[in-house]
């Protein structure tokens, strides 16, 4: 099957912004979600689909570089593509263009599909329809680096999994996860620095009403974040460097 780059085009709204007046990292994550979701659809490999046999997608892995947020009311083009498959996983890839042509975002993720009754991975040819990833030169070098584990606890934060937290699969959005480490700062280091890139491995999933603990160990304007769960299950890890 012959696929196409899905392409969005956005104005930032002013409920999306943070104190800034600009776009707050989650809104961030969420579009990517949301034009994954509508490229994954017009491929025929969606979440409905994947529903009707008992699947569904997981992401595992994702690295973001951020020049800068988009502004309030800045229109912006979200590009996103399917870019790599083997037998377990998918690659794709993310883009943010200012109307001016500039490049501020770019981002890749790695997913996997689950058997909803075994939790477990499936060889994505048994279950998904064929298609051709867009080959095309990497947009980011260092693709998925594995992270390491908090050693030091400088700083610790404790978050409740809330009903909005929850995704359409049951368990913690892709997108909180982030937000709960970028939270785990100190106020005054985060009121004065702006994320330059995100890292994330994600490892377990997190349930409503489950409390989470952050630990967050700091190195100069770089932060690891260890988010587990009260059972001591290790949820994610999440690595940022700040400007």
């Amino acid at each position: 099957m012959a696929i196409r780059k899905q392409v969005h085009t956005y104005v930032v709204k002013s409920f999306e912004c943070d104190r800034k007046d600009t776009l707050r990292l989650l809104t961030l994550l969420n579009l990517f979600q949301d034009i994954a979701d509508d490229s994954a659809n017009e491929i025929g490999i969606g979440y409905d689909y994947l529903r009707t046999v008992g699947k569904a997608w997981i992401l595992i892995a994702m690295n973001v570089e951020i020049e800068r947020m988009p502004h309030l009311q800045e229109e912006i083009t979200l590009k996103s593509w399917p870019s790599d498959m083997s037998a377990l996983y998918t690659e794709r890839e993310f883009e943010v263009w200012s109307a001016s042509g500039e490049r501020i975002i770019r981002a890749c993720s790695q997913w996997i599909v689950i058997d909803f009754a075994s939790r477990r991975p499936v060889h994505l040819k048994e279950w998904l329809p064929e298609y051709e990833p867009i080959h095309e030169k990497v947009i980011l070098e260092d693709r998925f680096p594995k992270l390491p584990a908090v050693e030091r606890e400088d700083y610790s934060e404790r978050f409740l999994v809330r009903y909005d937290d929850i995704d359409r699969n049951n368990h913690v959005n892709n997108a909180i996860y982030s937000l709960w480490a970028s939270e785990s700062l100190v106020p005054e280091y985060r009121l004065e620095h702006e994320p330059a890139s995100l890292a994330i491995n994600f490892k377990k999933e997190g349930l409503f009403g489950e409390k989470i603990f952050v630990t967050t160990q700091m190195e100069g304007d770089n932060s690891l974040h260890s988010i587990k769960a009260a059972d001591g299950r290790e949820l994610a890890r999440v690595r940022f460097s700040w400007r």
